[in-house]
């Protein structure tokens, strides 16, 4: 049921009454016609991303790490802090700066709260359908919606399919959906309301002749493709065709053993060839890339690829105010991102005529649960999912006197933790941890649960291991998680942070050529690390064979039941070389040189 704009308003004004946000805080904030806004053009198109299955409102501290080199110098995504906000004309200490940036996080939470949670999503989408009438919008959903908590992996993502197909997603693609089995991929594909696309998405050849899925409606054996690769939609008499890129290294950063008879890639030719057919012979008006290929490959592929009118991309979890405009051969190409944990919905309102975009307007909107209210029928359904699991998910397990957060290219104090654990329970002198980029907020002075923990962990192959290596190897890992992470072609690039590490220091050129970007590496105590000498090393999340220790949310829970307390540390970050002055790299984040 759409809500009309007036009924949105007065909702807002009870909101305040109610106490969710005072009205004159709102009024002082800036905050007061956040929500509001006069339609523009002839449709409307929501993007949402990287919520990581978090239904319910979180805190998520943007990163003070976020490195881009050479093309990349000083453009978003590649921009934190101050740089940020004097990019795109923003004030700092204000709403803005905290939904955008890490700066004066602590204070801030205690006056804007949590953002983010599908019932106050669903409010604010009901609003702006109602603002531009029926069949004129679409909600579209960049993918990483079935992973990241832990009733997500306990329901094995049925939580999440059921939030979305009662918030009304319309499309999606994906990437940590593919982490399930495919069978229990193709079910929830079939179980979902909307089209779930993926061009890039194909059988592979050898799979073909025993292909278990051929019965899925959506399977093209002809041509390929696993998934439809994308939908056509009219809206009030534009015809608009959204195609699904999912996330083209997924077989290489999550196991391929989940997903055997699929292969994924950019695959920008067939892109190409795509849009062509999809100009000429469907006669479509606006063409709409869905993807997850993260913020540096769409922006490659907006400059390669004529036709597309606008890429909604995630998989970075880049909070990005404005659509970045790409030249290209055919014209130009808008490109977005819109964050993570379900802390923005992205609003883009287009004016197409005569087949042609002839003009936008984009608002990055964050969902504050404060100023929101909760959509009565998601908040019942959030309870009932939950319910049997609150005890369990409740279970306090240590208090913490410093913010825990991970997002970061280097480290965050909440993957410190998880490497601290891995050391301690596992007695061993270093700790490697995945830089993964989801992963919620935990403020100081909280109690920390098994749900916070889960939000860090909450995957399909967390088995823990404890391995000897030698000096060689960790410099080897080290090199070849930096290369894909700064590799100068996007297209090389292949997601995720920098591996975390607990019980080593090094120093880090990340404009360095491959294999030389990782030097003087040495022990905790400080002595230095011999290529031929062996030492002993834990982690977690190996996408080759399963491992077979424990679970790593068990290793960190016993880890804080020892502890009781998490204090404020150093974290054990890598001495930067080569990186002064570098705006993806705030003044409080690291040693340089």
């Amino acid at each position: 049921m759409e809500i009309s704009r007036r009924e949105f308003i007065h909702i807002l004004g009870l909101a305040g009454a109610a106490g969710l946000l005072p009205a004159t805080l709102r009024a002082r904030e800036g905050l007061s016609g956040l929500y509001e806004s006069a339609p523009f053009g002839t449709l409307r198109l929501m993007h949402m991303t990287d919520c990581h299955a978090q239904l319910n409102p979180i805190y998520f501290r943007e990163p003070h790490v976020n490195l881009g080199l050479g093309d990349a110098f000083g453009k978003p995504p590649h921009l934190v802090g101050r740089a940020l906000l004097a990019h795109f004309g923003l004030p700092p200490g204000g709403w803005e700066a905290y939904a955008l940036t890490h700066l004066d996080f602590d204070r801030a939470v205690e006056t804007y709260g949590k953002v983010g949670g599908f019932a106050h999503l669903a409010t604010l989408v009901k609003q702006l359908r109602a603002e531009v009438g029926e069949g004129r919008s679409l909600l579209l959903d960049g993918g990483d919606t079935w992973q990241g908590s832990a009733t997500a992996l306990w329901t094995r993502g049925q939580d999440m399919l059921g939030a979305c197909n009662l918030l009304g997603v319309d499309v999606m693609t994906g990437h940590w959906e593919f982490t399930y089995t495919d069978a229990e991929v193709i079910d929830r594909v079939l179980a979902f309301k909307g089209d779930f696309v993926a061009q890039n998405v194909r059988v592979k050849e050898e799979s073909s002749f025993d292909y278990p899925f051929e019965d899925f409606v959506h399977y093209d054996e002809a041509r390929g493709y696993a998934f439809k690769p994308y939908t056509i939609r009219a809206m009030g008499g534009v015809r608009v065709a959204v195609v699904g890129q999912a996330f083209p290294y997924t077989p290489i950063a999550n196991p391929a053993r989940f997903i055997p008879h699929w292969t994924f890639g950019i695959r920008p030719d067939e892109m190409q060839a795509l849009i062509d057919q999809l100009r000429a012979q469907e006669r479509v008006d606006l063409v709409v890339v869905l993807s997850h290929n993260g913020m540096d490959v769409d922006l490659k592929l907006a400059s390669l690829i004529s036709g597309v009118d606008v890429i909604f991309g995630g998989h970075t979890h880049d909070g990005v105010p404005a659509a970045i405009e790409v030249a290209n051969p055919g014209g130009k190409t808008l490109v977005t991102n819109a964050g993570s944990n379900g802390k923005f919905l992205g609003v883009m309102d287009l004016d197409v005529a005569d087949g042609k975009l002839r003009g936008h307007r984009y608002r990055l909107l964050p969902v504050f649960s404060r100023l929101i209210p909760a959509d009565e029928a998601m908040a019942a359904y959030i309870e009932e999912v939950r319910a049997p699991y609150l005890t369990r998910l409740h279970q306090p397990l240590a208090e913490t006197e410093e913010t825990l957060y991970r997002r970061g290219n280097f480290n965050g104090t909440f993957d410190q933790v998880i490497v601290d654990a891995l050391r301690q329970v596992e007695d061993t002198q270093i700790a490697f941890s995945p830089g993964f980029r989801w992963g919620t907020t935990v403020p100081a002075g909280q109690t920390v649960t098994l749900e916070h923990v889960m939000d860090q962990t909450a995957i399909t192959y967390p088995a823990t291991y404890r391995r000897e290596v030698s000096g060689a190897e960790i410099k080897e890992i080290l090199e070849e998680v930096a290369h894909s992470l700064f590799h100068p072609d996007p297209f090389r690039q292949q997601g995720g942070d920098m591996v975390r590490v607990g019980g080593l220091r090094y120093a880090f050129e990340p404009g360095a050529d491959l294999g030389q970007r990782i030097s003087d590496l040495r022990l905790a105590d400080g002595r230095l690390i011999e290529a031929e000498k062996h030492y002993t090393l834990s982690g977690w999340a190996t996408v080759g064979e399963p491992g077979s220790g424990r679970p790593i949310w068990e290793v960190v829970t016993d880890y804080l039941a020892d502890n009781k307390v998490i204090r404020a540390a150093p974290l054990e970050n890598p001495r930067l070389i080569g990186v002064d002055n570098n705006p993806g790299l705030a003044e409080v984040a690291q040693t340089r040189e």
